[in-house]
C-alpha cells in the first residue's frame, strides 16, 4: 500500500526542519498543513521555512482577502499527494493545524459546508454565551460535545452555528480520505522548553522584519479578514501579547494532538531525537 507520513505537533518544535531531513533521507516531498501559511505575503510572522533542496507544497496558495477552508485544503492536498506518489516519492504532510490533518485521514461530514458570510457578519455581534445558546437550539448534540475552550471561542461557535444552520434538512456528500499506510510522528517537549522556543522564534521573526510585514499588510487589507486574525498579526505591535498568544496556541495544539492515539511522540529536546525518528520511519517505510 502507498505510504503517507505525517509530522505534527505544536508550534516551535521544528516540524518543517525534521520534514526536510526525512525528505532527503527517503526521497520525500513536503505538503504544508498550516492554515496560516497558505496566504501570499504572510511570510515572516507565520514562520514560512523554505529548506533548500526539498520540494515543498502548500505555501502561498491564495491572497489574504480570499477564502481558504479545510475543504480547500483537502481539494489541494489530495491531488498533490497523488502526484507525489506517481513520481515515486514519499509525501510528508507537515503542520500543526490538527483539523486539516484529520481531514486527510478520515471523512468529516461538515467539510463541504460553505462559508455563509452574511450569517457570519450577523453573528459577529453575538457574545460567546449567546452563540452557545443559539447552537444549543440548532444542534444540542454538537453544543454538548464542545470542550471548555470551544465554548469560549466565538470563531468556532460561529462556524458551528453556520454548519448547523446549513445542515438542517440536508445531507452532504463526504469526500473519501486517501487510502494509504500512514505513520504519524508527533514532536513535543516539556512546557518550559516549548515556551522558551516560542520566545526565541518570535525574536528571530522580529529581526527578520515581522513588524514591517505586519505594517504593510495592515495598510493593504481589512483587519476583520480571517487571515489577519492569525496569531501575531492580531497582537502586533505588542510583542509580549504575541508571545503569550503563541504559548496559549501551543497548549491548545498539544491538547488536540494528545487525543490522537496513533501518534508516535518524540521529545525534540532529547539527545539524537532525529536519529530516533529516522529509525522509526525507516522501519515503517521499508
Amino acid at each position: 500500500m502507498r505510504k503517507l507520513l505525517f509530522i505534527v505537533g505544536p508550534t516551535a518544535t521544528g516540524k518543517t526542519g525534521l520534514g526536510a531531513f526525512l525528505a532527503q533521507k527517503f526521497s520525500g516531498e513536503i505538503i504544508s498543513a498550516d492554515s496560516r501559511q497558505v496566504f501570499k505575503g504572510m511570510d515572516i510572522v507565520t514562520g514560512k521555512d523554505r529548506p533548500a533542496g526539498v520540494r515543498l507544497h502548500g505555501y502561498d496558495l491564495v491572497k489574504p482577502d480570499e477564502d481558504f477552508s479545510v475543504a480547500h485544503f483537502v481539494a489541494f492536498a489530495q491531488p498533490a499527494i497523488e502526484k507525489i506518489w506517481r513520481r515515486g516519492n514519499l509525501p510528508l504532510v507537515v503542520g500543526g493545524t490538527g483539523f486539516w490533518v484529520k481531514a486527510l485521514t478520515e471523512p468529516i461530514d461538515t467539510i463541504a459546508v460553505p462559508a455563509d458570510h452574511h450569517l457570519r457578519k450577523k453573528l459577529e455581534a453575538f457574545s460567546a454565551p449567546k452563540l452557545l445558546k443559539l447552537l444549543k437550539q440548532l444542534n444540542p448534540q454538537k453544543a454538548a460535545s464542545l470542550n471548555a475552550s470551544d465554548r469560549l471561542n466565538p470563531r468556532r461557535l460561529i462556524r458551528a452555528v453556520e454548519v448547523a444552520t446549513h445542515l438542517q434538512g440536508l445531507s452532504l456528500k463526504v469526500e473519501k480520505p486517501l487510502a494509504a499506510d500512514t505513520l504519524l510522528i508527533g514532536l513535543t517537549a516539556s512546557l518550559p522548553v516549548l515556551d522558551a522556543r516560542v520566545e526565541k522564534r518570535v525574536g528571530q521573526r522580529l529581526k527578520s522584519g515581522a513588524l514591517q510585514e505586519w505594517s504593510r499588510l495592515k495598510k493593504k487589507y481589512r483587519q476583520d479578514l480571517p487571515s489577519m486574525s492569525a496569531i501575531g498579526y492580531r497582537q502586533l505591535p505588542d510583542v509580549n501579547r504575541w508571545i503569550t498568544a503563541e504559548r496559549q496556541y501551543l497548549r491548545r495544539q498539544l491538547t488536540w494532538f494528545k487525543k490522537v492515539k496513533e501518534i508516535a511522540w518524540f521529545d525534540v529536546s532529547s539527545k539524537n531525537f532525529r536519529a530516533k525518528v529516522e529509525t522509526r520511519v525507516k522501519a515503517w517505510y521499508t
